[in-house]
């Protein structure tokens, strides 16, 4: 393959070359020049023959430089034109013999030039005929260190871990430059700092950060310091400031994009002027170093979000192909054995085997199903929470009740993800640990306050095992998200495990939403 195309390489120089040459020989009517045409494609045609089938060798190279040379040599004095047939043979040479060919072509075609034009016929040695042949003897090699280059990428075998290497190096870099970073990588944190920028100049009532998931603006932070009024018109605003990217104001209300970042919106405060409004343009200039640290967040917080996603793909494809088959061959290996049994007490303990073996392959499954659920696959978080309790309510009998009150506005898509790896968490120590008959699980999504809850009537807290780290993973994801992560013993036995993300209190409705948007509906899984 690489020798073929070595091959069109080759075929593709020398007929370039020979049809630009053409022209500039044509022109000057001189009959030795225009003799030299056919002569160069005659040449070339047999040079051509000679490599067919990759059989390149120093010899051919040094014949095809010194004939090169010499026609050039008998028509130099003529036309200047017939030199670019100087730039074939190093470029050829350096295809397929490297730098070294190189050098031994330029120098041998360059010394049958001045051998035939000055030794030989006795040319005059004029200063345009030995610029000429000084620039292409140069440009034949700079076009012989191309082919070099182009010979290395023909025939370097590719490296099945050089993606890993360069990501390698990336990340490296990336390690070595955010400990240079002042503000760090939160995104919640860099969000707050924006609303602190922009209430110090314009105090509002209502102000939201909100950032972009898919067509569809969500709120990141909400703050309010009278009540949840203002919410809709900074909402609309929002969206018709980041379609139009412009600032918007409406009365009091106003909002502004941050680049291609996020939108921030709010209303002023009914205790000062309106007018502040119009030094809106200094506050979004005043916010452009802030917003390119805040985007820097968003990126790093998704790509860590897309690297976990494909190891957990990744771990469920090895666990199913692998783990799972494995197990599920040995329950086969049992079968056969139980077929025959030695004895009635061999038969009773290949029957606790079988089944043993059937509830791990059970569980291995379940695990599967636990890695690659995600909430990117369904339409909300509540949808999501409700789809893994119906799978694990099908694989354990215990029954799941699931009651969703959701607002349509999303949260943003890492915070959905740590909710719900948190209450499938939940969910699953419930039904393996806690022995539990039923689980409640109610899921409040009132972008941007989010509140789980899922309450067993199991054994309640017990002491931790040694190779139990589950309340340990909840607690480590609530932090990256920083929400509030509660664990109770219940008054009547069982356990609550609530999680909270963007305030505590009460989920109050907004205006209007109880009707239109928010929905509440109870599913039994």
């Amino acid at each position: 393959m690489r020798a073929r195309q070595l091959y069109r390489l080759t075929l593709a120089a020398r007929f370039f070359v020979l049809a630009a040459m053409t022209g500039p020989v044509l022109y000057g009517k001189d009959l030795a020049a225009i003799l030299t045409l056919p002569a160069f494609a005659l040449l070339w045609a047999i040079m051509q023959i000679a490599t067919r089938r990759g059989r390149y060798n120093p010899l051919v190279s040094m014949i095809e430089a010194v004939a090169v040379g010499a026609l050039c040599g008998i028509a130099l004095q003529s036309t200047l034109g017939v030199l670019a047939a100087m730039a074939v043979p190093p470029f050829i040479a350096g295809l397929h013999r490297g730098l070294p060919g190189v050098a031994f072509s330029a120098s041998a075609q360059l010394a049958a030039v001045v051998g035939v034009a000055y030794l030989v016929l006795d040319r005059d040695l004029t200063a345009e005929v030995s610029l000429g042949a000084f620039t292409w003897t140069v440009t034949s090699v700079g076009v012989g260190f191309v082919a070099t280059f182009v010979r290395s990428t023909l025939l370097e075998d590719p490296d099945p871990v050089g993606p890993y290497r360069y990501a390698q190096s990336l990340l490296r870099e990336l390690i070595d430059l955010s400990a240079g970073l002042s503000s760090g990588l939160d995104v919640n944190s860099m969000g707050g700092a924006i609303l602190s920028g922009v209430r110090d100049q314009l105090p509002t009532a209502v102000l939201v950060l909100y950032v972009p998931r898919g067509e569809t603006l969500i709120p990141l932070i909400t703050e309010s310091t009278d009540s949840t009024e203002g919410f809709e018109d900074a909402e609309r605003l929002a969206a018709e400031a980041w379609a139009r990217s412009v600032t918007v104001t409406e009365d009091r209300t106003f909002a502004f994009p941050l680049g291609d970042t996020a939108v921030v919106a709010g209303t002023l405060s009914d205790r000062v002027d309106k007018g502040l409004l119009s030094g809106i343009d200094d506050v979004v200039d005043s916010l452009a170093g802030r917003a390119v640290q805040f985007d820097t967040a968003l990126l790093f917080t998704d790509f860590r979000d897309a690297a976990t996603a494909d190891e957990r793909r990744r771990l469920a494809r090895e666990m199913h192909d692998g783990i799972a088959q494995d197990i599920a061959s040995l329950g086969y290996v049992v079968d056969a054995l139980a077929a025959r049994p030695a004895s009635p007490e061999q038969a009773k303990q290949l029957a606790m085997l079988r089944d043993r073996i059937t509830a791990v392959v059970a569980e291995v499954r379940q695990s599967v199903l636990t890695l690659r659920t995600s909430v990117g696959e369904s339409e909300s978080l509540g949808a999501a929470v409700g789809s893994v309790a119906r799978h694990l309510s099908e694989v354990s009998g215990v029954p799941i009740t699931v009651t969703l009150d959701e607002h349509t506005t999303r949260l943003r898509a890492e915070i959905e993800a740590e909710l719900f790896r948190i209450a499938q968490e939940a969910m699953n120590n419930a039904v393996k640990h806690a022995q539990a008959t039923s689980i409640d699980v109610v899921c409040q999504v009132y972008a941007p306050r989010a509140r789980i809850t899922v309450s067993d009537d199991g054994l309640g807290l017990q002491q931790a095992r040694s190779d139990s780290h589950g309340l340990k993973i909840m607690r480590e994801r609530a932090e990256l998200i920083n929400a509030d992560l509660t664990i109770t013993d219940n008054p009547h036995g069982g356990l609550t495990v609530s999680v909270e993300v963007g305030g505590s209190g009460a989920i109050p409705s907004r205006p209007g939403s109880s009707t239109t948007t928010a929905s509440s509906d109870k599913v039994s899984a």
